[in-house]
């Protein structure tokens, strides 16, 4: 490797860092606020009616579900839709992680109560009325994407890494 190969990388990697610790912000004000919508076809029904107030489509997976074609097909038809609605969209994995920072049971099984665990594959943020610190994560997360589309990467990828 090249000095700039290691530069660059550690920059890339510093970057991912301050953007998955954005966006894991942006969930948390989100959801006190009451402005995430959980679910592939609850996010779907959305965006069929009020588009205008989504923000951000984040699309979770893992490895074990690249192979889940339904799944697959939602996601192209999803990314789409925010394509064409102007929506930022943010394919992600670590879905653990995410189930951590929403504060959902373990995705592997029901609850201690016996409830399923959310679908965690699809999650829109609306427009959020936050606080100015959480309106910078929103922004973070928002200048990742346009950078991302920049370097003609249309659906920006993110790795959350547990704690």
């Amino acid at each position: 490797m090249t000095l700039e190969e290691v530069v660059g990388c550690n920059i890339t990697e510093k970057k991912m860092e301050t953007v998955s610790q954005a966006l894991e912000e942006l969930l948390v004000a989100a959801q006190r606020q009451d402005c995430l919508t959980v679910g592939v076809y609850e996010s779907a029904k959305l965006m069929n009616v009020d588009p205008d107030s989504v923000v951000l489509c984040l699309l979770a997976t893992d490895e074990e579900d690249e192979g889940d074609i339904a799944l697959q097909i939602h996601f192209t038809l999803l990314q789409a839709f925010c394509c064409d609605n102007d929506i930022n969209i943010l394919r992600v994995s670590g879905m653990r992680r995410l189930a951590q920072v929403l504060g959902e049971p373990n995705t592997d099984n029901n609850d201690n109560n016996g409830n399923e665990p959310k679908d965690l594959h699809c999650i829109l943020v609306t427009n959020p009325q936050c606080q100015a610190l959480k309106c910078q994560a929103l922004q973070d997360v928002s200048d990742y994407c346009d950078e991302s589309r920049c370097k003609n990467q249309w659906v920006p990828y993110l790795s959350l890494h547990e704690r």
